[in-house]
C-alpha cells in the first residue's frame, strides 16, 4: 500500500512535463514539484472533477492542500473524453482561485459612488430592493438576466427560473447568443437538435474531417490532438479558413478563403457532389426532405462564381467534394468562424445540407460537431433554458402546454412573448425598455459587440447587479457586486461539447464569504417573496429531470457512477445517447429537413476608406476576456497582450515591422496593438484576439446588424483601416509575438 502511495506522489510530481516545460517559468515548475513533494499524499485532498475552461469536457484529479490547487492529473479510466491529455490551462491555470484581487465579500456602492464591503444580509437586501422596485414600477419586462456558461447546469437552471418566476421576465440569455446560437438555430431547423450529433470517440473512426472557422489547436487543444491522430492514421483533413491556423499544417488540403462567405464555398461543394452524382441517393430518398430545392439553389454556385466571391479555386472545391464523397465516414466540424456572422444560421444550414446529402449522419465516425467554447455553454448556455425563447430542454415558451407545465411547477404566470436576446438587451436599454440587469459570470463590458455602447448602457442603467469572481470591467459599473465561487469550490454538473453530462466536485472550500451561484439565487429569491428550499445541487438536478425530457434520466448519482451521460437520456433506465439520428431526426416527420440556402453579404464590407477585413478569435494561452488566465504568471509571460496579424505585403506597404504599434479603426471605434507580420492572413485581412481589456477589440465590432434567426453579432467581419503609430515605435530588440504552442 505504501509503495502505491509513493508511486502516486511520484506521478503527481511529474505532471509538469511536456508543454509546461516550454510554457511556465522554471521557478514555477520547481515550485509545483516542491510543493507536492513536501507533502504526503494522505495530507492532500484529491477530487476528480471536470475542467472549467473550454467545453471539450476534460476530466482529471485535482490535488489541493485546502488552500490552493497544487496539481491536475488526468487518469485514463476516469476521463472518457481526454484520457491522459489536458491542455496547459486545464493542467496549470489555477492561480486565479487565490488571486489577491479575488472577491471574497459583497460590495455595495455607497452614496459617494465608492464601493464598500457589506454583509450578505445588507447586499442581498439592496439587490432585492433594486430589482424589486423596477419590477413593481415598470413591470418584469424592464429587467433582464445574463446567465453564465461558466457556471454549472444547476446554477443556470435556477438563473432561468429566477428570471421568470421571481422577476417576471423572459429576457434571460447568455454568451451562447454571441457564439453558437446560429448553430442551435440552423441545426434545429434541419435536424431537430441544436447540438453535436457525434461523440468525441467518433474522431478516431472518421475517414475524413472537414473543419472550418475553427482554430482547433488553440481553442480546443485536446480535440485537435484527436484530429491529428486521425490524420496520422491515414484519415483526410480538409480545412477551409481565412487564416492558416496551426491545424491547417496537418491538413491534407488547406484552402484560404475570404471571411464572411462560407455558404458560398459550402454550396459550391454541394453542387459538385450533386451534379456529379456523388451524393448518397439512398439516404437522401429515405431520410431527407427538400433535396430538389437544394439541388436547384446550388446551381448558381459555379466554380467560377465561388472563386470570384471566396477566392477558393475550382480545383480546391472539386478536391474537397471528391474526398468527402469518397469517404465512408466524414465529420463536419466548426466553431465561431462559421457562426459569428449576420448570416451565421445560413452558413450552418448549408453545412447541414452537405452532411445530409452525403449520408454522414447517424453512423459511427460521421456527423456534425460544433466545438463549444466555454466549459458549460452546451448545458448552462442552452440545455438548462436561460434563454428568452426556451425553457430547459429547448421547450418553446410559446407552446401553451409546455408553458402550463412550468407555470404549475414554478407556481407563477409566464408570458408567451419571447424576451430580449443579449445584444438586444443593450439596444433596448437605449429606450428605457430595459432598466435593470442581473449579470452572472459574464464580462459584457468586453464581450459585447460595440463595447463603447455597452459601457454607456451599463453606466446608465437604473440598477445593475454583477455576480462574479473578480471586480471585472463589467462589475465596475454595478450597484452591488456579489462574490461567487469558482468551479473548484462547488459541486454540480457540466455538459460538454458532445452532450456528455459530467460531475463537478468541490476540491476546496469557497474563498472568504464567496458562495455557489445557486445558493445566492436561493437567498435572493426568498427575499423577493419565494420559498426555495434546495439542500444541494443534486436536488436541483432532480427538479431539472422532472421537467426536462432530454435530461429525464440524469441524476448526480448516475453521472457519478457511470462517468457521464449523454443526452437525450429519457429515463433512469436509458443508457444515454452516444450518437444522434441513428434511426430518425428530431423533426415532426422524423426526416432531415433540408433548406435551399443562397448567401448573404456580410453586413459590412471593405471600401476605400476602410479597406481591410478584421476578424477576431482566441489564442491557446488565454481564455475569453482573461478574468482567470490574466492571473496566471506563466501564461502572462508567454502571451501578455493582444496583437494584430498583418500580411507581409500589407506591412511593407504601411511601413510596419514586427512589434510596431498599429492603430486599427472601424466606424465604431479604434484600438492600438503590436503587429505580428505573418502570411497566416491574406493581404486584405487582419486578425486580433479577444482577450485583453487594454485593447478591447470589440470597440471595433458592430452591435446593430444581427443574424435574423439567432441574433448573433458579426464578430468575424468588420471593415477597418490601419496606421503605424510612428511616435511609439522602438524597434530595438523587437521580436514577433508568438501565439502558438504545442497541444
Amino acid at each position: 500500500m505504501q509503495q502505491a502511495k509513493d508511486q502516486a506522489i511520484e506521478n503527481v510530481e511529474h505532471v509538469a512535463e511536456g508543454v509546461a516545460a516550454e510554457t511556465l517559468p522554471e521557478g514555477k515548475l520547481f515550485e509545483i514539484a516542491q510543493s507536492i513533494g513536501d507533502k504526503r499524499l494522505e495530507e492532500l485532498n484529491v477530487e476528480d472533477t471536470t475542467c472549467g475552461y473550454c467545453a471539450v469536457g476534460c476530466r482529471f484529479d485535482l490535488y489541493s492542500d485546502g488552500e490552493e490547487v497544487l496539481a491536475a492529473r488526468p487518469t485514463d479510466e476516469d476521463a472518457p473524453v481526454n484520457g491522459i491529455s489536458t491542455c496547459v490551462k486545464g493542467k496549470f491555470s489555477y492561480d486565479f482561485v487565490n488571486s489577491d484581487d479575488r472577491l471574497t465579500a459583497p460590495l455595495v456602492r455607497d452614496e459617494s459612488g465608492e464601493f464598500r464591503e457589506a454583509t450578505w444580509d445588507v447586499a442581498l437586501s439592496r439587490v432585492a430592493e433594486g430589482l424589486g422596485s423596477i419590477r413593481d414600477e415598470h413591470g418584469g419586462e424592464a429587467l433582464s438576466v445574463i446567465a453564465s456558461s461558466k457556471a454549472t447546469n444547476e446554477d443556470n437552471y435556477l438563473m432561468g427560473k429566477f428570471a421568470r418566476q421571481v422577476l417576471g421576465t423572459n429576457s434571460v440569455d447568455n454568451c451562447n447568443r454571441l457564439c453558437h446560437s446560429s448553430t442551435v438555430a440552423g441545426l434545429a431547423k434541419t435536424y431537430g437538435y441544436g447540438a453535436a450529433s457525434i461523440s468525441t470517440d467518433d474522431f478516431e473512426l472518421a475517414d475524413c474531417i472537414l473543419l472550418t472557422g475553427s482554430n482547433t489547436t488553440e481553442a480546443h487543444p485536446v480535440l485537435a490532438t484527436r484530429i491529428k491522430q486521425n490524420v496520422r492514421d491515414g484519415g483526410d483533413l480538409i480545412v477551409f479558413d481565412p487564416r492558416e491556423v496551426q491545424i491547417a499544417e496537418y491538413a491534407t488540403q488547406y484552402t484560404q478563403i475570404k471571411p464572411g462567405y462560407d455558404a458560398v464555398w459550402i454550396n459550391g461543394i454541394t453542387r459538385y457532389i450533386i451534379n456529379n452524382d456523388l451524393y448518397d441517393e439512398e439516404f437522401v430518398q429515405e431520410r431527407t426532405t427538400g433535396f430538389e430545392d437544394v439541388k436547384e439553389a446550388v446551381q448558381k454556385f459555379t466554380p467560377e462564381r465561388v472563386e470570384e466571391v471566396t477566392g477558393a479555386r475550382p480545383e480546391a472545391i472539386a478536391s474537397a467534394a471528391e474526398t468527402i464523397a469518397e469517404a465512408n465516414r466524414c465529420i463536419f466540424g466548426w466553431t465561431l468562424g462559421l457562426t459569428e456572422h449576420s448570416h451565421g444560421t445560413e452558413n450552418v444550414m448549408a453545412m447541414a445540407n452537405l452532411a445530409a446529402i452525403t449520408g454522414n449522419l447517424g453512423k459511427p465516425g460521421a456527423g456534425v460537431s460544433p466545438f463549444r467554447g466555454q466549459n458549460n455553454v452546451q448545458g448552462g448556455g442552452g440545455d438548462m433554458g436561460p434563454l428568452p425563447d426556451s425553457f430547459p430542454g429547448y421547450q418553446d415558451i410559446a407552446d401553451d402546454e409546455v408553458r402550463a407545465k412550468f407555470e404549475d411547477a414554478w407556481d407563477c404566470e409566464i408570458s408567451p412573448e419571447y424576451g430580449y436576446y443579449t445584444t438586444q438587451m443593450f439596444l433596448e436599454a437605449d429606450d428605457d425598455h430595459v432598466r435593470g440587469m442581473y449579470i452572472i459570470g459574464e464580462n459584457a463590458a468586453l464581450s459585447e459587440p460595440g463595447v463603447n455602447h455597452a459601457e454607456d448602457v451599463l453606466e446608465n442603467l437604473d440598477f445593475l447587479v454583477v455576480q462574479d469572481l473578480f471586480m471585472t470591467e463589467t462589475a465596475r459599473y454595478a450597484d452591488v457586486v456579489l462574490p461567487a465561487c469558482s468551479f473548484v469550490e462547488k459541486t454540480g454538473t457540466f455538459t460538454n461539447t458532445d452532450r456528455t453530462v459530467q460531475k463537478v466536485n468541490k476540491v476546496m472550500e469557497p474563498k472568504g464569504e464567496s458562495r455557489p451561484d445557486w445558493q445566492i439565487l436561493q437567498d435572493l429569491a426568498n427575499r423577493m417573496g419565494r420559498e426555495w428550499d434546495y439542500d444541494s445541487a443534486a436536488e436541483i438536478m432532480d427538479e431539472v429531470n422532472s421537467l426536462t425530457p432530454l435530461y429525464g434520466g440524469v441524476t448526480h448519482e448516475r453521472v457519478e457512477a457511470e462517468g457521464g451521460l449523454q443526452w437525450p437520456c429519457w429515463d433512469e433506465d436509458h443508457p444515454g445517447t452516444k450518437r444522434l439520428y441513428t434511426e430518425e431526426f428530431d423533426t415532426e416527420d422524423g426526416m432531415a429537413n433540408l433548406h435551399a440556402i443562397g448567401y448573404s453579404e456580410p453586413a459590412e464590407t471593405p471600401d476605400n476608406e476602410y479597406p481591410f477585413t478584421l476578424t477576431t478569435g482566441r489564442v491557446l494561452y488565454q481564455y475569453h476576456t482573461g478574468t482567470m488566465t490574466h492571473r496566471e504568471e506563466g501564461i502572462m509571460q508567454y502571451n501578455p497582450s493582444d496583437f494584430v496579424e498583418i500580411n507581409p505585403k500589407t506591412a511593407n506597404e504601411y511601413g510596419i515591422e514586427n512589434g510596431d504599434p498599429v492603430r486599427i479603426e472601424s466606424r465604431r471605434g479604434e484600438t492600438t496593438v503590436p503587429a505580428q507580420v505573418t502570411d497566416r492572413v491574406g493581404p486584405e485581412n487582419l486578425f486580433v484576439p479577444i482577450h485583453f481589456a487594454e485593447s478591447a477589440v470589440n470597440r471595433l465590432t458592430d452591435e446593430d446588424r444581427l443574424d435574423p434567426a439567432a441574433s448573433t453579432p458579426e464578430f468575424k467581419v468588420s471593415a477597418v483601416k490601419i496606421a503605424a503609430v510612428e511616435d511609439d515605435i522602438d524597434r530595438t530588440g523587437t521580436e514577433a509575438v508568438e501565439t502558438m504552442g504545442d497541444d
